[in-house]
C-alpha cells in the first residue's frame, strides 16, 4: 500500500508541477479544493511549498507578500510552515502598508509569544508604533495585543500609554485593548494605566468606551490599588454612561433589535458589579440606575433579556437594598415562564445563588419552579429539582413532598433515580413525625422502589424497629403495597423483612390506628406473599436471602405453616447461587432437627439504636466523599496496585441491614478468600476471616455459626489452640447446630481434607460438658533462621503427641566453608509472655 500511495503522490506531483509556477492565492486554493484525495492535496501543497522555498532563496521581493498569504492558508490546513517565519519579519520591515499588513497577519498567525524569533520584531514594532500613518500604528497595536510577551510589554508599554492619549478614535481604542494584554502579562504595570483608563470613560465613542471599561475590569482583577482608585474615580462616570445609553434615542450604528448598544450595557453592568461588591457606598450610588435599567428594559427581545440577566447578577452581587433584590428575583421569575430553554436554565442557576441572599423572595416562585421539574428538557428538570431541594423547609415540606411524589408516578425512567434520591433526602431531613415519614417512604418504595438506595432502606428498617406503636400499621401497609407493586425491589426487601419480624401483627391486626381499615390476612396468605416474592426475585441474591430468612421466622411464628415453609426452603437446596443454597440447607436443618432451639433462635430482632446508626451513616458518607476526592484517576478496567500486591477480591454479600458493630480494629491482612461464606445473616457482629500474619486460603472455610454464636477457631487469639488448614472439598452439607448445648465448646485443628463422603453435623450428640478436639500432632514447614556465606541455621518444628502445649524445635547448623569451627556457642531466648514448653534439639551435620 505504501508503494501504491507513493506512486499516486509522484503522479499528482508531476501533474501539479506542470501547471504550477508562481500561482496566485486564489489559484492555489482552487487547486487544493479540486483534489479528490488526500494524496493529491499533499502533492499540491508540497509543490507549492517548494516553489515558495525557491522564491525565498532567490529573494524575490515582488512575490513575498503573495507567498506569505499562501503560507498562511497552508498553515490553516495543518501543514508545517516554520521555514518562512523570517519572511514575516522582512515584510514587517518593508515600507509599504500592503506588505506590513500581510507581515503582521502572518506574525500573529504563524508565531506565538514562545518563539525566539519574536524578539527580533520588537524594534520594528516600536518604529511602527511611532509611525505617522494611523493605519500602520493600528497594525502594530493589533499584533502587540495578540502576541505580546512579558519582555515586549515592558519595552513597549510607554508607546502604548502615549497612544492612549491620541486624538484618533481607532488608535485610542486599539491602544486600550493592547494595554489589557500588557496588564495581564505584567500586573506590576497596572498603576501606569489607571488614570488613562479613567479618562477614557469620558469619551463619546462606544468603541472606545467598551475598550476602556474592559481595561478597567482587568485592572480591578490585577491590583487592589487599582480597584480602590477606580471606585473613587469611575462610579460617577459609569452611572452616567449607563443612563445615557439607556435613555438614548434610536441610533442605527448601535441598535440591536431595538436596544441601544446592549454590549455597552453589559460591559458597564459587569464593571459596576466588581466595583460595588463589598462596598456599601458604591452600591448605594448604583441603586437608582440599576432599578431604572431593570424596569425600562424590554424582555421580549433576546438582547433585552441579556441586559436584564446581567442587571440581576449585578444587583445580587453588590450591597443592594432588599426592594431591589426582590425586583431582581421577580425578573428571574418571569424568565422561568419564557419559552426559551436557555433563559429558563440561567434563571434557575441564578435563583439557586439567590436563595442564600433572599430565600423568602425565591419562595414566592415555588409553583413556577415546581412546573420546571416536569419540563421536557432533562437539564432544566435536574436544575429545578436541585432548586426545589434548597427551597424545602419545615413549613413547606409536606406540600412540596406531595407534589414531587405525585410527579414520581409519571416521571421519565431516566429522571426517577435523581427524583427519588431527592425525595428520600427531603423526607429524612425534615420529617417531624414518624407516621408521616413512614407513609412517604412507603409511597416512594411503591412508585420507584427499584431506584431507592440500600442505605435508605436500612434507615427505614431502623426507624421501624424503634417505632413499636407503628409496627403493626407498617407491616399492614407494606403487605398491601407488596400485593400491588411486587416488582419494586427495595419495597420487596423491606416488606418481607417486616412480614418476617411482625407477621403475627399482620394476621391479628395488632396496633390498629384511628381511621385505619382492618384487613383479613391468614397465616397462609403471609407465607404466600413471601413465596411469591422469592419466586419473582430469585435472580437477586439479597432479596432471595431475605425471603428465606422471613420464611424461617414465619415457620416459628406460625407453627401450622412449618411443613409448607420447609418445602419452599428445600427447593433452593440446589440453587446455583451459593448464598441461597447455603441458607436453604441450614434452614432446612433448623426446621427438621432443632425444634428445641428454633423459637429462641428466631426471636424478633432487638431494637436497633437509631442515634448510633445515624452517626455511623453520616460518618460513612463523609468518609466516602473524602475518599472520592482523594482517589486517583484510574483508567477503565485498570486498578493501580503496587508490585507484589494481589488484586483484592470482592467482599461477600455483607450485612443485609448494615447494622454490624465495627468498632473493633480491622484485620491487618488485605487478602480475602474468594469463597468466604456469609458470617452473619443480619450483619450483627463482625467476624474476621483470618488472623494477622496467616495468609488466607483459596479454598472454602468451615461455615461459621448461623447467627455468630461462639467464635471461629481462628478468632480465639492463641496460635497454638487452632490453626486453619486448607479444606479442598466439602461436597455435602455441614450442619453446625446439631444438639447445640449452652456449655458446648469447640476447639479443633482443621487439617487438609480431600473429601467428606457423608453429611457432617458437628454439634449432634454433644453433651453439655463435651469438648471436641481434633488431631493433636501438627507438622510445620521448616524455616531458615539464619544464613550467611559461612553458616546456615534451619529450624524444624513438631508438636509432641499427647501434649499440645509442647513443641520440639530441631535446629540444624550447616558449615558452608571448608574450615572447622571451634568454641561454637548457640543461645536461644524465649519471650516471657509465652506459656509453651519448647524442647531444643541441636544437630551438627558437619564438623564445627
Amino acid at each position: 500500500m505504501d508503494t501504491v500511495e507513493k506512486i499516486v503522490e509522484d503522479f499528482a506531483s508531476d501533474i501539479a508541477m506542470s501547471s504550477f509556477s508562481g500561482t496566485r492565492l486564489r489559484d492555489m486554493i482552487r487547486a487544493i479544493r479540486a483534489c479528490k484525495t488526500a494524496a493529491e492535496e499533499r502533492a499540491v501543497v508540497r509543490c507549492e511549498c517548494a516553489a515558495i522555498r525557491t522564491a525565498i532563496s532567490e529573494n524575490e521581493p515582488a512575490l513575498r507578500h503573495r507567498n506569505m498569504a499562501k503560507l498562511m492558508f497552508i498553515h490553516m490546513l495543518g501543514y508545517p510552515t516554520h521555514f518562512a517565519q523570517m519572511e514575516c519579519l522582512k515584510l514587517i520591515a518593508a515600507a509599504g502598508y500592503p506588505e506590513k499588513r500581510v507581515g503582521y497577519l502572518g506574525l500573529m498567525l504563524l508565531l506565538d509569544e514562545r518563539q525566539e524569533v519574536l524578539m527580533l520584531v520588537t524594534n520594528s514594532l516600536k518604529q511602527d508604533l511611532n509611525h505617522p500613518n494611523q493605519f500602520i500604528v493600528g497594525l502594530a497595536l493589533c499584533a502587540l495585543g495578540n502576541i505580546c510577551s512579558a519582555e515586549m510589554a515592558r519595552d513597549l508599554s510607554p508607546e502604548v500609554e502615549r497612544l492612549m492619549r491620541s486624538r484618533e478614535v481607532n488608535t485610542k481604542k486599539k491602544a486600550a485593548l493592547c494595554s489589557i494584554r500588557i496588564v495581564r502579562k505584567v500586573p506590576d504595570l497596572a498603576e501606569n494605566f489607571m488614570a488613562l483608563a479613567a479618562s477614557l470613560l469620558k469619551e463619546k465613542h462606544h468603541g472606545v468606551l467598551i475598550s476602556a471599561i474592559q481595561l478597567c475590569t482587568e485592572l480591578c482583577k490585577a491590583s487592589k490599588d487599582a480597584l480602590e482608585y477606580l471606585r473613587k474615580n469611575c462610579i460617577e462616570g459609569l452611572v452616567r454612561i449607563l443612563r445615557d445609553v439607556s435613555n438614548s434615542s434610536y441610533a442605527p450604528e448601535y441598535d440591536v433589535s431595538g436596544i441601544a448598544d446592549p454590549f455597552l450595557h453589559i460591559r458597564v453592568l459587569k464593571l459596576m458589579r466588581i466595583l460595588g461588591q463589598g462596598d456599601a457606598n458604591c452600591s448605594e450610588y448604583m441603586n437608582d440606575i440599576l432599578a431604572q435599567v431593570a424596569t425600562k428594559t424590554e424582555s421580549n427581545k433576546n438582547a433585552g433579556n441579556a441586559i436584564l440577566y446581567e442587571c440581576v447578577q449585578t444587583i445580587m452581587g453588590i450591597e443592594a437594598t432588599s426592594g431591589l433584590r426582590v425586583l431582581a428575583i421577580n425578573i428571574l421569575g418571569r424568565f422561568l415562564s419564557n419559552r426559551d430553554n436557555n433563559i429558563r436554565y440561567v434563571a434557575l442557576n441564578m435563583l439557586m445563588r439567590a436563595i442564600a441572599v433572599d430565600a423568602l423572595a425565591v419562595q414566592r416562585h415555588r409553583t413556577t419552579i415546581l412546573e420546571c421539574v416536569k419540563d421536557a428538557d432533562a437539564s432544566i428538570r435536574k436544575r429545578a429539582l436541585e432548586l426545589v431541594f434548597l427551597l424545602v423547609n419545615d413549613t413547606n415540606v409536606k406540600p412540596l413532598t406531595k407534589e414531587l411524589i405525585d410527579y414520581l408516578s409519571i416521571a421519565d425512567p431516566d429522571f426517577k433515580g435523581d427524583l427519588t434520591s431527592k425525595i428520600c433526602s427531603i423526607v429524612e431531613k425534615f420529617s417531624q413525625e414518624k407516621l408521616w415519614y413512614l407513609d412517604q417512604m412507603f409511597k416512594v418504595l411503591s412508585l420507584a422502589g427499584n431506584h431507592v438506595k440500600d442505605d435508605v432502606c436500612h434507615a427505614l428498617i431502623v426507624v421501624l424497629s424503634n417505632a413499636s406503636e407503628l409496627q403493626g400499621y407498617s407491616v399492614r401497609s407494606l403487605y398491601k403495597a407488596l400485593q400491588a407493586y411486587g416488582k419494586q425491589g427495595s419495597l420487596v426487601r423491606v416488606a418481607v423483612w417486616c412480614i418476617g419480624e411482625y407477621g403475627e401483627m399482620l394476621v391479628n391486626n395488632v396496633g390498629m390506628l384511628d381511621g385505619e381499615e382492618k384487613i383479613t390476612v391468614t397465616e397462609s396468605d403471609a407465607v404466600d406473599a413471601v413465596e411469591i416474592a422469592l419466586n419473582r426475585h430469585s435472580a437477586d441474591a439479597t432479596t432471595g436471602a431475605m425471603c428465606l430468612v422471613a420464611l424461617l421466622k414465619l415457620s416459628s411464628r406460625f407453627p401450622s405453616t412449618s411443613e409448607r415453609v420447609k418445602q419452599i426452603v428445600a427447593r433452593n437446596k440446589e440453587n446455583v447461587v451459593l448464598e441461597l443454597q447455603q441458607r436453604s440447607i441450614e434452614f432446612s436443618s433448623i426446621i427438621q432437627r432443632h425444634q428445641s432451639i428454633r423459637s429462641s433462635l428466631l426471636e424478633r430482632m432487638p431494637v436497633l439504636d437509631e442515634a448510633s446508626y445515624l452517626v455511623k451513616r453520616a460518618t460513612a458518607t463523609q468518609a466516602t466523599i473524602s475518599a472520592n476526592k482523594l482517589a486517583p484517576t484510574v483508567a477503565p478496567g485498570g486498578l493501580k496496585l503496587p508490585n507484589g500486591v494481589a488484586k483484592p477480591t470482592s467482599a461477600p454479600l455483607a450485612d443485609l441491614l448494615d447494622l454490624s458493630s465495627d468498632g473493633a480494629p480491622a484485620s491487618t491482612t488485605t487478602s480475602t478468600t474468594p469463597n468466604d461464606f456469609l458470617q452473619d445473616l443480619l450483619g450483627i457482629g463482625g467476624v474476621s476471616t483470618s488472623t494477622a500474619g496467616v495468609p488466607s486460603t483459596a479454598s472454602t472455610d468451615i461455615l461459621m455459626d448461623l447467627l455468630s454464636i461462639g467464635s471461629s477457631p481462628s478468632q480465639n487469639g492463641t496460635p497454638g489452640q487452632a490453626e486453619s488448614k486448607p479444606v479442598h472439598a466439602v461436597p455435602e452439607a455441614i450442619d453446625l447446630l446439631g444438639s447445640l448445648s449452652s456449655t458446648t465448646s469447640v476447639s479443633a485443628e482443621i487439617k487438609p481434607t480431600h473429601s467428606v463422603s457423608q453429611d457432617m453435623d458437628l454439634l449432634d450428640g454433644l453433651s453439655s460438658s463435651t469438648s471436641f478436639s481434633g488431631p493433636e500432632k501438627t507438622v510445620h514447614p521448616s524455616i531458615t533462621a539464619f544464613q550467611s556465606t559461612t553458616l546456615k541455621i534451619t529450624f524444624d518444628f513438631k508438636r509432641q503427641p499427647g501434649n499440645a502445649r509442647e513443641t520440639t524445635i530441631h535446629a540444624t547448623f550447616t558449615n558452608l566453608t571448608s574450615c572447622t569451627y571451634t568454641d561454637f556457642i548457640f543461645q536461644a531466648a524465649v519471650p516471657k509472655v509465652t506459656s509453651y514448653c519448647c524442647i531444643l534439639c541441636l544437630s551438627f551435620p558437619l564438623a564445627l
